[in-house]
């Protein structure tokens, strides 16, 4: 592929630094993951966090996803005014601005949100009533990552029962993000806590499951019905290192500009904190991987500046040279920048906005 020709279009008519998607390695992306939910015999519910375009979330629901995932309200708001209406918001919403907000959504849209707390369930019956419908609740349980959820299946019961009691919500079931290493222990959680809510005449209607790392154990928990993933669509250096894809799957790679090279074994990229992100990628070395000099590091970084550690390569950058670099974490890179430079291969397509991009309300 002549990438050289596509590194000077896209200089000349966007500048770098550049967030460049291909949209046949995300189509293929797509049509793998799909594939995959539906021979583990469960629905796939993207998680548009990543990519913040209701134009890439149409291609997931083409491809046969039931709904999409989003963290925030702001992104909901976002996709629903796009007009997708099976909206499942997976963060506490807290306080009577974001009850009210979700009461509106709920008024044009099916909406599902998860609990972790007594505090979140009692606010909810006002957006059931604003919305004119029944709301779905379901329960986030912790099954050894720490991060939100429950860590008890008691608990999870418990938080049942109350949003059952409520007028106007629905329990829908349990939302777990369990840790690639602890199948066993989330699956005895989650039997522990389907028996405990039908024991109380509830039914478990879905149990929604997630995250890209999770792939490699998709259909190994009895119970769950869908999943969330959301970074799988662009990939990424943590995505590589978790054995979920290959570089070739990387559909997300910033076309940046050597701009300085003040010194044999170092240089400067135009692509710093504000492109890149500081995001280690949990102990990656650098922050990012330069495709044409993958032995060179990007060490350190300023707002504006990557600074290139170049002891390790043969054949060293120049000034003016433009690389690709594969992000450390496409996630936090998408909502760093107003649009995509679009690509086929080595054919520039165009630009997409990043619609949701910044919603962080």
């Amino acid at each position: 592929m002549d990438f050289d020709r596509l590194k000077t279009t896209i200089a000349n008519e966007f500048g770098t630094p550049s967030v460049v998607i291909d949209l046949d390695v995300v189509e293929a992306n797509i049509a793998r993951l799909q594939a995959m939910c539906e021979l583990a015999g469960i629905r796939n519910r993207p998680h548009i966090k990543t990519h913040k375009s209701p134009v890439i979330a149409a291609m997931q629901r083409a491809a046969g996803a039931s709904g999409i995932t989003c963290q925030k309200l702001g992104e909901a708001e976002v996709f629903a005014d796009a007009g997708f209406d099976d909206i499942l918001v997976t963060y506490n919403i807290l306080g009577e601005g974001k009850v009210r907000r979700l009461g509106a959504l709920l008024a044009r849209a099916r909406m599902i949100v998860a609990v972790d707390s007594l505090t979140t369930i009692e606010g909810l019956p006002l957006a059931a009533e604003i919305g004119g419908r029944v709301l779905e609740v379901v329960v986030e349980c912790d099954t050894g990552r720490q991060r939100a959820g429950v860590e008890t299946p008691a608990e999870a019961v418990a938080l049942a029962r109350e949003i059952a009691a409520r007028k106007g919500l629905s329990f829908a079931g349990f939302m777990i993000y369990p840790p690639e290493d602890k199948v066993m222990e989330t699956q005895r959680f989650l039997d522990q806590a389907i028996a405990g809510v039908r024991e109380h005449g509830l039914d478990v209607r879905m149990v929604t499951s997630g995250g890209t790392p999770n792939l490699n154990n998709l259909g190994l928990i009895s119970g769950v019905t869908e999943h969330r993933a959301g970074t799988y669509v662009f990939n990424d250096r943590m995505m590589m290192r978790a054995d979920v894809a290959r570089q070739v799957d990387c559909a997300m790679t910033i076309y940046t500009t050597v701009v300085s090279r003040a010194a044999a074994e170092r240089g400067i990229l135009d692509a710093g904190s504000k492109t890149l992100t500081a995001d280690t990628g949990g102990g990656l070395d650098g922050y990012g991987l330069i495709l044409e000099h993958p032995q060179a590091r990007i060490a350190r970084m300023a707002e504006e500046h990557g600074m290139l550690d170049l002891t390790g390569c043969n054949q060293r950058p120049a000034v003016g040279d433009i690389v690709r670099v594969i992000p450390n974490h496409t996630c936090v890179v998408a909502n760093m920048v107003d649009s995509y430079v679009t690509v086929r291969g080595d054919e520039l397509v165009g630009e997409l906005p990043v619609a949701a991009r910044g919603r962080l309300r």
